[in-house]
């Protein structure tokens, strides 16, 4: 494996030595009942280590020198991401854990946790690698390497992450596993109809576009990944706050989250045919900027009338779905930092997504559970539909009433597919608030490693 996001990062796991120290996880029970070693038992309860979760303790051998470490861990297999920690707390060097709890999840959680983001400082990194066996650490090191991916394009300011340096961003992931990339570009999206995606980001220095990475085997079951990729969003002449503004470099999550999803089903050359497109734009201000009350034509040929210049997600990914739609595919899935209304029904930990597929709801939401990668079925329901209805128009990117936002966003979406196609719509935030111990604050990858294992199912079928 040769993962794109890992070029200029070494890898946080080397293969199993006899020279790697042991990291034992340790719950509060085993110093109560004395269920490890004497020797660390004695040193355990001498320095006061309670076995907290996340608490690390050191342990020296008979000469004084560093022979192994506790690590304060419950034994639930949710909690495995706690192992982050790991890597900011043990001194540099090689150590493996002696535990054959949920191997993979505990590497991964420490892999995660290893995560920097020193594209514009330098920080110190200091070298701490897990050993682990070639059958764990090959498919760990891929799904890292997708979640640095979108975690890293998320952080980049969008003065470095405008749809110009997203469109190379995605060429270089192509070019590195052979996949074929076009965009179209600027008055060319007028020309080849795709109106909503010109009218939201012609404002912009940077001329909006469509970009379409392909790869796989034709004839293999058709996957098609839709990302938006809105690489700044000011709300348009509905003009943010400037707090509301702060960090809507992340506003391209949705095209990072399935770029990173590309690079893990690229990555295990998976038998499927892909095929990723991103609207790449940015919501700016000009005199030529799309107003409210303006009314477009879309690809689809629904009239949509703008009521709202900040509800620009669902305009740019209303013509891309038209367009991916237009081929029959397998799964059609789109993810996109869509709405403030899926936060304030989720929070910012939990991806609410749509479908009217009952077995895909059910098997995603079986897989999310088992990989701690936390999403959230709502409905696609009908009755809110109505709230689409415009004067004007055939529909409006804006009900009035400020109700069921993300409801109303995912069936404003859902006109854009034909009924018979597969479709799944994830709502994600695309950031992390608060440090966790397997992720910083920042960009943040969100359902792909849910989708990935999917995936994996369908191209085995």
């Amino acid at each position: 494996m040769n993962s794109y996001s890992h070029i200029d990062r070494p890898s946080p796991f080397t293969q199993h030595s006899p020279a790697s120290r042991p990291v034992y996880l340790v719950a509060p029970s085993d110093i109560e009942n004395g269920a490890i070693e004497a020797s660390m038992l004695g040193w355990a309860r001498n320095a006061g280590f309670a076995a907290e979760p996340g608490s690390l303790l050191l342990v020296p051998g008979a000469d004084g020198e560093l022979a192994a470490a506790l690590f304060g861990f419950s034994g639930e297999t949710e909690e495995a991401f706690a192992a982050g920690r790991l890597a900011k707390l043990l001194p540099a060097g090689d150590w493996h854990v002696e535990s054959a709890l949920a191997p993979q999840k505990i590497a991964l959680g420490f892999g995660l946790g290893t995560y920097l983001f020193g594209r514009y400082r330098k920080d110190k990194h200091k070298q701490v690698r897990l050993a682990l066996p070639d059958d764990i650490r090959v498919d760990v090191e891929r799904q890292l390497a997708g979640v640095f991916l979108a975690r890293d394009l998320i952080n980049m300011p969008t003065n470095d992450m405008g749809p110009e340096q997203l469109e190379a961003a995605l060429r270089a992931l192509g070019k590195h596993y052979g996949a074929s990339v076009a965009s179209i570009v600027g008055n060319e999206l007028l020309a080849q109809s795709f109106p909503l995606i010109h009218a939201v980001g012609r404002a912009s220095a940077q001329a909006p576009r469509l970009l379409e990475l392909r790869w796989g085997r034709e004839g293999a079951p058709r996957i098609v990944l839709v990302g938006k990729g809105v690489c700044f969003d000011t709300g348009g002449l509905d003009i943010k706050s400037a707090a509301n503004m702060a960090i809507m470099k992340k506003d391209m999550g949705g095209a990072a989250n399935v770029m990173g999803l590309a690079l893990m089903i690229m990555d295990a050359g998976l038998d499927v045919e892909l095929r990723v497109l991103i609207p790449a734009v940015e919501n700016s201000i000009a005199g030529n900027a799309f107003r409210p009350g303006d009314i477009y034509r879309s690809r689809k040929g629904l009239t949509v009338q703008i009521d709202n210049t900040d509800a620009e997600g669902r305009l740019v990914l209303a013509d891309a779905l038209a367009f991916a739609d237009e081929t029959p595919c397998d799964l059609l899935v789109d993810m996109a930092t869509l709405t403030g209304a899926a936060r304030v029904a989720l929070g910012p930990e939990v991806a609410p997504f749509f479908t009217d597929d009952d077995a895909l709801a059910a098997r995603l939401s079986a897989i999310s559970s088992e990989e701690n990668d936390p999403m959230w079925r709502l409905p696609l329901w009908k009755g809110y539909d109505k709230d689409l209805k415009s004067r004007a128009a055939d529909i409006t990117n804006a009900p009035s009433g400020g109700m069921a936002g993300s409801i109303t966003a995912a069936l404003f979406l859902k006109r854009f597919v034909r009924p018979q196609t597969r479709w799944a719509h994830f709502d994600i935030y695309g950031w992390t608030l608060s440090e966790k111990p397997h992720a910083p604050v920042g960009g943040e990858a969100f359902a792909i490693r849910t989708l990935y294992r999917y995936f994996r199912e369908l191209a085995r079928q």
